[in-house]
């Protein structure tokens, strides 16, 4: 809960779109806030899992578009309220040092945050697609 709380309050320091309170396993960063300028038919919580996971190999995961689904009479995508990523930290296997790593790695993409863009399917499974779908940037 301490580290997630360090974290949290480095990244809200940054400037860094935090979700409040900090939770107690995870910190959750708003990627609409963050890629205000990626509509959500574009996948911005991907886009930003991916562009963390390129600039400090940080794993997180989407909690937007991509893991609500499609619905299977229409073939829409199920609505999401909120585009997030999930940073989980669990007990007693990470170091300060490793916030640091995971911080560092949040606020290099949000201080360049203007030249990502958004994301489009290339595959996706007919269920749970946010286990193997592939994108390709836009």
């Amino acid at each position: 809960v301490e580290q997630v709380q360090y974290l949290w309050s480095k990244l809200r320091k940054a400037g860094v779109p935090v979700v409040e309170p900090p939770g107690g396993h995870a910190v959750f960063l708003n990627a609409q806030a963050f890629f205000p300028h990626i509509p959500q038919e574009e996948f911005p919580a991907q886009r930003l899992v991916a562009a963390i996971h390129e600039a400090s190999g940080v794993r997180g995961m989407e909690r937007g578009l991509v893991s609500a689904g499609r619905d299977p009479l229409t073939g829409k995508h199920r609505p999401s309220k909120l585009e997030l990523v999930r940073l989980t930290i669990p007990r007693r296997v990470y170091t300060y040092s490793h916030m640091d790593v995971v911080a560092e790695g949040v606020m290099e993409v949000f201080q360049q945050r203007e030249h990502f863009k958004g994301l489009r399917f290339v595959y996706e499974a007919p269920t749970l697609r946010f286990f193997t779908a592939l994108f390709e940037l836009l």
